[in-house]
């Protein structure tokens, strides 16, 4: 979105996220929409044309960085069949949804092309700052080809709405990653084992071939962006490290074992684990099949124990949540869960700074300070005492700022 909003945030309290320090009775000056100036408040009156953040908290704009704009429904095989023009006027309903929670900036991980990201950029949409991997890349029966078994036809119009391209072999993967580059992809998402939502394989499945994903890897370098790979058990993660992926999301199922290779080879890791709550919870009421379900409910016991033994470990941990249709009302939940097992910093940071650092932004987004978008909220609560107060974001959430412009 342009960066045109200038104003001046009075008498605020400053959280930073990566000391945990709050800085009492500040002042931040914006300009252009960045952050021009934070250093105490000079005090006297606050004029009319300035914010008066006396009692309340200022914290970095927040980064999910795994949602789905485009996917409006948990049945992800009835988005293929929708027109186009209708699942984006149902996306930039959600893109304003997800800002009013204050999230920020999100980076898409399946299905937002580089007409979103234009429209909010250009201000056309209102919306976080927009990331877009274009469609994730899964072989013939992976996680993202949604066929049932009795179909054959596989319709690969690219405007056809749907989250996911199948591609097979060496040639067919590399000519499908420059393609989304091509069409302007920031990441490139590979589909690495089964998932929940996919109708014909198994959660503990190993999806393409090293060959394949090397290929993917390689293709995505060159092009100075880096793949995502979804990813559940330690031995799909393994080889995904092992090959050069530089995020895992999910990995659910994960153990002590892959947890090195995630400083070694310089990856973070994504968690999503409101999506599996809800799923179970919420998803048959609006049309999740039995089938998926029962796979959802592999998953979603050992995802608070892997986030436990990565947190321990030391693990760069992103914030993310990966709910669809319905669900993704329940996008601030993720503050809750995460909080069983980890600090009050260590999940804030996951959707600040390390989110940032996801996204090659450091110094810019996940920060309130010189330099850095004026993305902020302004809160009721300190975060760091208690992070859990964010997942109820209408009753938290004084005030959502993007680039130095008010949002809600």
């Amino acid at each position: 979105m342009p960066d045109r909003g200038s104003l001046t945030i009075r008498r605020a309290s400053l959280v930073d996220p990566d000391t945990e320090n709050i800085q009492e009775n500040t002042r931040v000056r914006v300009e252009d929409g960045i952050v021009v100036e934070v250093g105490p408040d000079p005090g006297g009156p606050v004029a009319s044309a300035e914010v008066d953040a006396a009692g309340l908290y200022a914290v970095p704009g927040l980064i999910d960085c795994h949602v789905h704009v485009i996917a409006h429904t948990v049945d992800e095989y009835a988005l293929t069949m929708e027109p186009p023009s209708y699942v984006t006027a149902r996306a930039a309903v959600e893109l304003r949804a997800m800002l009013g929670r204050g999230f920020t900036t999100v980076r898409d991980m399946a299905g937002a092309d580089h007409g979103l990201v234009r429209a909010v950029d250009e201000g056309v949409l209102a919306g976080p700052r927009l990331f877009a991997g274009g469609r994730a890349l899964s072989q013939t029966g992976g996680h993202g080809d949604l066929r049932p078994a009795g179909q054959n036809v596989h319709d690969t119009h690219y405007w056809t709405p749907g989250l996911g391209r199948v591609c097979d072999g060496v040639p067919e993967v590399r000519r499908a990653v420059r393609d989304e580059i091509r069409r302007g992809a920031a990441h490139i998402k590979l589909m690495l084992s089964g998932g929940c939502s996919s109708p014909t394989d198994r959660i503990g499945s190993l999806q393409f071939s090293e060959e394949e994903i090397r290929a993917a890897v390689e293709e995505a370098s060159a092009a100075g962006i880096y793949c995502a790979g979804h990813a559940y058990t330690s031995a799909a993660v393994e080889r995904a490290l092992r090959l050069g992926v530089r995020t895992i999301e999910h990995g659910n199922l994960i153990d002590e074992s892959v947890l090195p290779l995630f400083s070694e080879n310089g990856a973070f890791y994504v968690p999503t684990l409101i999506t599996y709550t809800a799923l179970v919870e919420d998803g048959p009421a609006y049309g999740l099949s039995p089938e998926s379900r029962a796979k959802t409910l592999e998953v979603l016991d050992g995802g608070l124990r892997a986030l436990e033994l990565a947190d321990r470990a030391g693990v760069p941990i992103a914030f993310g949540t990966d709910l669809l249709g319905p669900l993704r009302i329940r996008q601030s939940e993720e503050f809750r869960i995460r909080a069983q097992v980890q600090t009050p910093g260590a999940v804030l940071r996951s959707a600040t700074t390390v989110a940032a650092r996801v996204l090659g932004q450091e110094g810019r987004l996940g920060v309130i300070a010189p330099g850095a978008h004026a993305d902020l909220l302004l809160t009721r609560h300190d975060p760091l005492s208690d992070i859990t107060r964010l997942a109820e974001p209408a009753e938290e959430i004084a005030l959502v700022i993007q680039a130095g412009t008010f949002t809600v």
